[in-house]
């Protein structure tokens, strides 16, 4: 299961070996400075939105890799069914637009992520 820390001056995803592989790529990082707002979204598929990019993606089950909305914005995601999802939303000028991480304690992500707001 995939994680959300903050290094430094970056929100880094660190994905499990087999999440890097789904993706197609390594570990996502973007700076303190993107981020707008942390919140959990209770209903996984609510995290969800656009339609799969690069990735996999298993109806009702899982979904990593890069979603694309119709304004040409993605989102990263790793994304599992069984629980609420970590919704980093970030501003325009970041590589994406919102991460969606399922992630192991949500409340405890939020509560590191929220004083970095701005």
């Amino acid at each position: 299961m995939a994680r959300v820390v903050v290094d430094g001056t970056d929100i880094v995803v660190r994905l499990s070996w087999w999440e890097k592989l789904a993706a197609r790529r390594r570990n996502v990082r973007v700076p303190v400075s993107a981020l707008r707002r942390a919140r959990i979204e209770p209903d996984w598929w609510r995290a969800l939105r656009g339609r799969c990019g690069k990735g996999f993606w298993s109806p009702a089950r899982l979904c990593v890799g890069t979603w694309r909305l119709p304004d040409g914005t993605e989102d990263f995601v790793a994304v599992r069914a069984d629980g609420p999802v970590l919704c980093v939303e970030l501003r325009h000028w970041a590589p994406f637009g919102r991460l969606a991480v399922s992630v192991p304690d949500p409340k405890e992500a939020v509560r590191v992520l929220r004083p970095l707001e701005r």
